[in-house]
């Protein structure tokens, strides 16, 4: 029997976990063995299965025994936050993922276990060095096999997803005796003309697909859209001398949305507007070191990105650009910018404002109505973003560590940058595998997203869709 399971990212956006096993018996009947991988195991964040943005419960309560690899799409932290407490619960496998996650996964973790595991350097390091150990880094396309035991075997295979740099969706083969099935994983899939990442394509084959469907009910704008949008946000900074906050998450957002406004740099000469004079900061050094990986990792970038390098631009070290990294360097620009009138842009984690340094940002600058906040990803729910979202267009306010901060920072959302697959690029992913699978699982998204999207595959295929609880 070929069973799939889920432990996260049923009941909202975040905590993936997904679990495929095999299970076969004696020819008595008597006795049975079972063997599985996980696909991710992320963090809870926000409301998601009613945990708290805290992350306090981090349990893996969930038979681990049996599985034989960790199988990882790509290092975001709703992804991959909870590996260091699976490797506690006894853990002992192979961690496999794409060539590119494997350069960041002891980044993103290092982080992870400094915030909500532990500040002693010695056990960060140990951990560390037991997930070096265990990484498997696979390229893209080929096949690798995780097991073989006569009866049972499984190989899975990682695909480009175009959601971050080393993103992938999972192809996995299971055979049980002549019976052999073809299950796909989506993790998280990308938008078409994303910057910096070729489009995910369709697989040849899923007789399964587990998809994801944070964006399943609505679609983004397209690039030129966006860019002008992003391009008008800019411009009302460098009109009235404000500073443009954006959460932005520290893989993937950060560099695109660099990429992007190293482009309207570049290719703007509007009278009234001195685009040299609009400063660029990123306010993370998470954010600074990844941006770092990706300039290293440019055979990975789509062409039209490796064209622009070719031509002898720097689209994640361009002139306007600071990086910030000590923690005094960085209160001292809270301060300087809420009190000057020097035009800004700041990139600060966290993507959904549940910490990190864009807290006291926020906290500087909400009230006064010369600044601009701009979400570039989605929300969820339970989140100091979902809040400003929610209530900063009506002139309300949200409480941020116990205390009242009146919204009256302009808010925007750009929803192009999310870097995730819309309802459309879904639907066109689907609709691409040439027979359409027996039966289609959606997970990874708030509860009208999953039904939205649902509706529109029941329109689309005479197929099984479900939403797992």
């Amino acid at each position: 029997m070929i069973n799939i399971k889920h432990h996260g990212a049923t009941s909202g956006v975040t905590g993936s976990c997904h679990e495929l096993s095999l299970q076969t018996e004696s020819a008595s009947g008597l006795e049975s063995a079972e063997h599985g991988i996980f696909i991710d195991c992320g963090l809870f964040q926000g409301q998601d299965e009613g945990r708290s943005a805290s992350a306090a419960d981090l349990t893996i309560d969930f038979p681990i025994d049996h599985i034989r690899a960790l199988l990882v799409t790509h290092v975001h932290i709703d992804h991959v936050g909870r590996i260091p407490y699976l490797l506690a619960a006894g853990f002992e496998g192979p961690i496999v993922c794409s060539e590119p996650s494997a350069v960041m996964l002891p980044e993103i973790l290092e982080d992870a276990l400094k915030i909500g595991f532990t500040r002693d350097r010695r056990l960060i390091e140990r951990v560390l060095g037991l997930i070096r150990e265990r990484l498997v880094p696979v390229p893209y396309g080929q096949w690798h096999r995780v097991f073989d035991e006569g009866e049972c075997s499984l190989s899975v295979r990682l695909q480009r997803a175009g959601h971050i740099l080393g993103s992938a969706y999972v192809e996995c083969d299971a055979r049980i005796g002549d019976m052999e099935e073809r299950i796909v994983f989506s993790g998280d899939l990308g938008a078409p003309h994303s910057p910096l990442l070729p489009a995910p394509k369709s697989p040849e084959r899923a007789d399964r697909l587990v998809i994801e469907s944070t964006y399943g009910d609505h679609d983004h704008e397209d690039r030129k859209t966006r860019r002008h949008r992003l391009k008008a946000v800019l411009k009302s900074a460098l009109a009235d001398g404000g500073t443009v906050l954006v959460p932005a998450f520290s893989i993937g957002r950060t560099q695109e949305l660099l990429y992007e406004i190293e482009g309207i740099i570049a290719d703007s000469s509007e009278p009234g507007f001195d685009w040299r004079s609009l400063e660029i900061v990123v306010d993370s050094p998470l954010a600074a070191n990844f941006t770092r990986i990706y300039r290293d990792l440019k055979p990975f970038w789509d062409a039209e990105a490796r064209e622009r390098v070719r031509s002898g631009r720097h689209p994640l070290s361009f002139e306007q650009l600071t990086v910030i990294d000590s923690h005094e360097d960085h209160l001292n620009a809270v301060d300087y910018l809420a009190r000057s009138h020097r035009p800004c842009v700041v990139l600060a984690g966290s993507g959904m404002c549940a910490g990190g340094r864009v807290v006291n940002y926020l906290k500087a600058m909400l009230g006064d109505e010369r600044n601009d906040v701009l979400f570039v990803g989605c929300q969820a729910a339970g989140t100091p973003g979902r809040d400003i979202l929610n209530y900063g267009p009506k002139g309300g306010w949200l409480t941020l560590d116990g205390e009242r901060y009146n919204i009256r920072a302009r808010v925007h959302q750009v929803g192009g940058y999310s870097a995730h697959a819309g309802q459309s690029d879904l639907l066109r992913f689907v609709e691409g595998i040439p027979e359409v699978p027996e039966e289609i699982r959606i997970v990874h998204g708030d509860s009208g997203a999953k039904a939205a999207f649902r509706a529109l595959l029941e329109e689309t295929f005479n197929t099984r869709i479900m939403i797992p609880e």
